[in-house]
C-alpha cells in the first residue's frame, strides 16, 4: 500500500504496536509507519476493524485483535507479536474515547437549570470509570507489557493526548480530565524511562471529524452550534484533516529527527490552543 507522506523516515528497523488501530487516526499512523517501513501491529478490541485496516496496508502489517483493558489479553498479544515480527521497540497508545454516560447535557449549571436534563449530577459513576479505564488504565496496561522489551534496546512511546489536555471542553469532564492524566503519563514515563534510552512524548490533536464525534458535530449533514464555537475558536477556522497529524508522528518517530526530544506534548489544533477567545 502506498500513501502520500508529507516526508519519509527510515523505520525499517522498528516494531510498532499501534493500539485503537481500528479507528479513523489510529489506522491512518499506522498506515503511515507502515510505508516508511516499520512492521506494524495492529490492536484493536474490534476484530473486524482492524483485520480490514491490515489488508488495506498488506505486507508489514499484522491485525491482533485484543482487549487493552485486560493485561493477560495485552501479554498473549505480545507473543504473538514477538513470535511473528520481533522484539517491540515503538508504541503508540492511540486507544481512547468518550462516552455518553459520562457526557452531561448542559454546559454551565445554573440555580435555574432544568431538572429533566442530564446534568453533572446525573453522570454515571460506570461512565465516568469507563472513561478513565479506556484512556488511562489502557495506556498503563499497555506500556506495562510493551515497554518491556524497550529496556535494554531502547524504544519509543507515543501517548495520543487531546485539546481537552490543555482547555478541558464543556459536557465532557471525565474525558477532559483522563486526557489532561494522559499528559501528564507521558511527562512520568518520559522521565522514569530515560536511562533505557526509551523516548516518550504525545500529540494532542485538536478538532478532527471521526467516528466518536461527528453525530455531536453534524447533525443531517449541518454543522451542529458546537462545530460553529470550535471552529470560531480555531484561527485557522476548519477541522484538522488527518494528514495534518502525520508530519508531527513521523517527526516524533525517527530518533534522527527527534532523539533529544522526550516528555512533550505537541499541538496540532490550528492554534486553537493559542487563542484566547478575545
Amino acid at each position: 500500500m502506498s500513501m502520500n507522506l508529507p516526508f519519509s523516515v527510515d523505520l525499517s528497523d522498528k516494531v510498532v504496536v499501534v493500539t485503537g488501530a481500528g479507528g479513523v487516526l489510529m489506522s491512518e499512523f499506522a498506515s503511515a509507519l507502515a510505508a516508511c517501513g516499520a512492521k506494524v501491529a495492529l490492536l484493536d478490541i474490534n476484530a473486524e476493524a482492524v483485520a480490514k485496516v491490515a489488508e488495506k496496508i498488506g505486507e508489514n502489517a499484522l491485525a491482533v485483535p485484543t482487549n487493552c483493558l485486560d493485561k493477560a489479553a495485552l501479554e498473549a498479544s505480545k507473543k504473538i507479536i514477538n513470535e511473528k515480527l520481533g522484539s517491540v521497540n515503538f508504541l503508540i497508545n492511540g486507544a481512547g474515547g468518550n462516552n455518553p454516560r459520562a457526557t452531561c447535557d448542559n454546559e454551565t449549571m445554573t440555580p435555574e437549570t432544568d431538572e429533566e436534563i442530564k446534568s453533572f449530577f446525573k453522570l454515571e459513576e460506570s461512565g465516568i470509570r469507563f472513561v478513565f479505564d479506556l484512556n488511562i488504565t489502557s495506556a498503563f496496561l499497555t506500556t506495562q507489557v510493551f515497554a518491556q522489551d524497550m529496556i535494554k534496546t531502547g524504544g519509543n512511546i507515543i501517548n495520543i493526548s487531546s485539546m481537552n489536555g490543555f482547555r478541558p471542553l464543556t459536557k465532557i469532564p471525565a474525558y477532559s480530565a483522563a486526557k489532561a492524566g494522559i499528559s501528564n503519563f507521558t511527562e512520568w514515563l518520559a522521565v522514569h524511562f530515560a536511562p533505557c534510552g526509551i523516548r516518550v512524548n504525545a500529540i494532542a490533536p485538536g478538532f478532527f471529524v471521526t467516528h466518536q464525534n461527528k453525530d455531536l458535530l453534524f447533525k443531517d449533514g449541518e454543522p451542529t452550534p458546537r462545530t460553529h464555537k470550535i471552529l470560531g475558536h480555531t484561527p485557522q477556522n476548519r477541522f484538522g484533516e488527518v494528514s495534518d497529524l502525520i508530519g508531527t508522528l513521523l517527526f516524533l518517530a525517527s530518533d534522527a529527527a527527534s532523539g533529544f526530544v522526550t516528555g512533550v506534548v505537541i499541538p496540532v489544533d490550528g492554534g486553537f490552543n493559542a487563542y484566547s477567545g478575545v
